[in-house]
Parts: C-alpha cells; structure tokens; sequence
C-alpha cells in the first residue's frame, strides 16, 4: 500500500466526518475503499461506518409516518399509503418497498376477521350472560345441544379482506368487517352437535324457513337426533340464535310442549357458538374438491358427504372452548372476541 501523505489522510476523515460516502472519497482522493477504511478504522474507531448496498428510499422517520397512515385508518393498504406519499411527500417508491417497510415496523398482512356488529344493548347483555354462565363446569356445558343455519356457496367462497396488524393486536375496528347473520350463499341447512354425541341430522332448507319450518324441523331432526344419540331430552339445554322464527310464539310453545330447556342466548353473538366452527370446517372440506360441483344437487351430495365424516371428537374439541370464550367475553366487557 502506498503511503499517503499527512495531507490526504486529513482530508479523507474531513470528508468523512461530513458524511461523505467511501465511493464519493475515493472519486475526491483517488484512495481506494481499502486504504480509506484502514485510516477510517484507525482515527475514526467508534465512527458508525456506511452500510454496503444502494441506499434505502425510506427513512426512519418516513417508516413511522408510514406506521401511523395505517394505524389511523386513513390507509388501508400498501397501495393507498403509495399514494399518499407521493401525493404529499413527493417521495416515489414501490408498494412492496411500503410492505417491507412495515414488516419492519413490525405489521404484518392478516386477513381482516368479521366480527358482529353490535350496538350498547347488545354488548351489555352478551356481558351479562358471560357472567351469568363463568361457572358453569365442563360436564354442564357438555349437555348443552348447540343449532344453527347456515349458508353455503355453490360457486367459490365468500372473499376474504387484508389488514396490517401488530403482533398480539386485538380487534379493532381497523382489524375486522362488521357482519350480520346469513349473508349470502345458495344453499342453506340447518344442524346441531352434543359433546360426546358429534353431529345431528343435517337438514337442507328449500325456500324460506318460518316458524312452521322450523317447528318441524324440531319435531323430526332434533329430537331424532337426540334419539339416535340415546339421549333423553330431558338431559339437555338446547341453544339457538334469537332469530324471529326460533323465538316465535308456536316455537316457545313447542319447546314448552316437549318439556325442553332453551338457554338464553344474546343477541348477535356467533362468536360464542362453537358450531360456527364446525361450518367453517365443513366449508373448508368443500373448499378441498379438485373440481368446483356442478350444481346445487352435486353441492347438496357433497355437504352429505362432508357432514357424515366430522367424528365427534372435532365437536368435543370446539365445545370444550366455551369457558374460554366465556372468559374472553368478560375480559373484553361484552364486546366481540377472538373466535
């Protein structure tokens, strides 16, 4: 190496020490990058040396505007937040250069949850049936014969929305979708599960189902479950949504009629059903057909098919949740929780 003159190396750490980069002292000194970290390195020890590779566009501080434009909710995605910082900073970048900006801020892409939209009333009451039910044990919810309906899609599945969230965020209203029950589909059944039981008859709802429908759908396929599981009604605690039909006055009469206790349940809370898992899982072994059906009918053999095989020990383990979601409910003051 040749020797530089006291000279050089003065200047080499001037330009350094304002902020000149190696390739910038090497044009000014004709110094190559080996000889101007070896003098770096020996006047300059606990100077922060430039990092290698092209420059970054963003900055730290353009890394928490960044954070806060969708923290805020004023951006939603990668591409909105483009927009803005070309719009007010005059700053150009890519969306995937935003996306990992993010990452490192420490958000992650997560599909947005829907949730249900609940008013005050709503939130106080699922509160108070969360109290109401904290210490019921596991054999008390174990006698507990959950129904629902749902619908479900012929043709594809319902399309998911995308969020950035934090590691460990709850739900936010930036996080999750609003829904209310029953939003599209083109077929729908209604069903029911017991621990130790698994499923019932599953019945597939043509039309609209009024009291009447749903009177007999009692009368046949829940008490005919309850038969073929050889268990007696007056065992069970059977739950239901508070939809008009399920709490109509030929409903209340038919369960007064057969001696059958009815939980109360709180308004807009599929949350807290262990059964809305058990769609998710049967639309799920749906989604897993190589070849979309070719009709309602072949839709309708498949929902059988996929019904028939769920064994009773997925229902158990979504049952055995509930002091779980009971918990949660409390801890978030009645509102929506993370199931």
């Amino acid at each position: 190496m040749r020797k530089l003159s006291t000279a050089t190396v003065n200047y080499i750490l001037t330009l350094f020490d304002r902020g000149t980069s190696y390739t910038e002292i090497t044009a000014a000194t004709g110094a190559s990058r080996g000889i101007i970290s070896k003098i770096i390195n020996e006047h300059r020890p606990r100077a922060e040396k430039p990092s290698g590779g092209r420059p970054r566009k963003l900055t730290d501080s353009d890394g928490w505007f960044i954070q806060r434009l969708i923290t805020s909710g004023k951006c939603d995605t990668a591409v909105d937040v483009v927009k803005v910082l070309r719009d007010t900073t005059n700053i150009t970048v890519s969306d995937m250069t935003v996306r990992r900006k993010l990452r490192e801020e420490g958000l992650r892409a997560r599909v947005v949850q829907d949730v249900p939209l609940l008013n005050k009333k709503q939130i106080g009451d699922r509160y108070d049936w969360a109290k109401a039910h904290q210490d019921y044990t596991m054999e008390d919810w174990r006698h507990v014969v959950w129904s629902d309906e749902t619908k479900i899609n012929c043709f594809g599945s319902d399309g998911r929305m995308w969020c950035w969230k934090r590691a460990g965020e709850g739900l936010t209203s930036r996080t999750t979708w609003k829904t209310v029950k029953h939003g599209g589909g083109r077929i729908m059944t209604w069903g029911c599960m017991q621990y130790g039981s698994g499923v019932g008859t599953l019945v597939r709802i043509d039309g609209n189902m009024d009291a009447d429908l749903y009177c007999q759908i009692l009368e046949d396929d829940m008490l005919g479950s309850l038969e073929e599981w050889g268990v007696t009604r007056d065992k069970i605690i059977f739950q239901q949504d508070n939809d008009p039909k399920h709490t109509s006055k030929k409903a209340k009469q038919w369960f007064q009629d057969n001696k059958i206790r009815v939980m109360q349940w709180p308004a807009q809370s599929p949350d807290l059903n262990p059964i809305e898992h058990l769609w998710c899982h049967l639309k799920k072994k749906l989604g897993a057909y190589e070849t979309q059906p070719k009709g309602i009918e072949d839709l309708w053999d498949r929902v059988q098919e996929v019904w028939a095989a769920i064994t009773p020990d997925v229902v158990d383990n979504l049952i055995d949740s509930m002091p779980q979601r009971v918990a949660a409910v409390i801890e978030a003051k009645g509102g929506s929780i993370d199931y």
